[in-house]
């Protein structure tokens, strides 16, 4: 068996974007940090996100079926904090200007990309629940920002104009 700090270590050392994901509909308007993002398949294009089903917020996910994934630039480090803090829903979404697409789900006027998805499957691994997400829009970005990762429990911002 794996001890669970040296794969917490070993994690640490896998460069991922940093992403605030959000919800809204009958359970409410919610969001939460996530790094653990990633592409399932482009025919048709899905998604999956991870997220502790011990959060405060897991149940209204369940319950809306929709997100938004809002991949953050490398200005906005600051709503990585603030979306992983105690403070309230209603708090967080005082932070950023925020809009809609499709599913009605937040979405973050300044993030890089935008993933408007509805959740259409649920797998629970241990402590997390998996979202496999039915992408139905992307909005991306037009200015000039660099990205947001998360390396060694450190933030960095890449992508520099070519």
């Amino acid at each position: 068996m794996v001890d669970i700090t040296d794969f917490r270590n070993a994690m640490s050392k896998l460069t991922s974007a940093v992403h605030v994901v959000t919800t809204d509909g009958t359970a409410g308007r919610h969001g939460f940090t996530a790094s653990a993002v990633c592409s399932v398949t482009d025919s048709p294009p899905t998604l999956l996100v991870c997220m502790n089903s011990n959060s405060r917020s897991y149940e209204n996910f369940m319950q809306n079926q929709k997100l938004v994934v809002n991949t953050l630039t490398g200005h906005q480090e600051n709503l990585s904090g603030v979306f992983s803090s105690k403070l309230s829903s209603e708090e967080r979404f005082t932070h950023g200007e925020w809009t809609t697409l499709i599913t009605g789900s937040p979405v973050l006027e300044s993030a890089l990309l935008n993933f408007d998805c509805e959740i259409e499957q649920i797998q629970t691994v241990g402590t997390h629940g998996i979202f496999i997400c039915k992408i139905v829009a992307i909005r991306e970005n037009d200015k000039d920002y660099h990205g947001l990762v998360y390396f060694d429990r450190t933030y960095f911002k890449i992508g520099e104009a070519m």
